[in-house]
């Protein structure tokens, strides 16, 4: 068996989506303030303290999060079945700095895959813009999918689908728009995934991405695994 880690690492002052507060991450208590040792010179943590949003990393979006008509529709709500599914991953790397991927495109590349999206499945999206952008000035900038491939991927009936960027679709041109249609439609979708690259091109896996219980949350980080048997 193969488990492929699809998460980024979580960790103080990381890259967040411009809206959301910036994580802080410290050292609450130490080893040696617990045993009495007053004013170590190198203090080794028992415990950290860690502040930030539902929506950092790698996480889900929950259908509370999409549209004020979906109040009530929280990440404690949502089946588990919705994060253990079937998955498949298509490559558009060729995909540059805000260029839009449409379901022809998604239709074009699963043909040439000789794959399927079935109803339940999770769709993950291969663009390499972690491993070109992250932590630049262009991190915020990259691909996304349009409204109207949203739409086709919601009347696939599919889970979820995932990308690499910040956001799904790109913002001032199809964002707001694929948070509605996913939240009218009742699937989801995970942002900010890495390793993408390594499951191009390897057929079906199994899709984990358990999100954390919190009561009315409108997301949740999630340790995302694509595992190979």
């Amino acid at each position: 068996m193969e488990i492929v880690d699809l998460s980024q690492e979580i960790y103080d002052s990381m890259p967040v989506y411009k809206v959301l507060p910036q994580v802080s991450m410290k050292m609450h208590a130490s080893h040696e303030e617990w045993e009495g040792i007053e004013n170590p010179e190198n203090p080794t943590p028992s415990v950290y303290s860690l502040k930030m949003s539902e929506h950092t990393g790698t996480h889900v979006d929950a259908l509370n999060h999409m549209r004020k008509e979906d109040k009530g529709k929280s990440i404690d709500t949502m089946p588990l079945s919705t994060f253990y599914t079937e998955g498949i991953c298509l490559d558009f790397s060729a995909k540059g700095l805000k260029e839009i991927i449409t379901s022809e495109e998604i239709k074009k590349q699963l043909k040439l895959s000789n794959l399927d999206l079935k109803k339940g499945y999770t769709l993950l999206l291969c663009t390499n813009h972690y491993q070109k952008h992250f932590n630049t000035e262009n991190w915020p900038n990259g691909p996304g999918i349009s409204a109207e491939a949203a739409r086709w991927l919601g009347e696939q009936k599919i889970a979820a689908f995932g990308v690499e960027t910040m956001s799904p679709g790109i913002p001032g041109i199809s964002n707001k728009e694929v948070h509605h249609i996913c939240g009218e439609l009742s699937f989801t979708h995970y942002e900010n995934m890495i390793n993408l690259d390594k499951l191009v091109g390897r057929g079906r896996f199994r899709f984990i991405a358990l999100p954390l219980k919190i009561r009315g949350g409108t997301g949740s980080p999630v340790r995302a695994v694509a595992i190979f048997e």
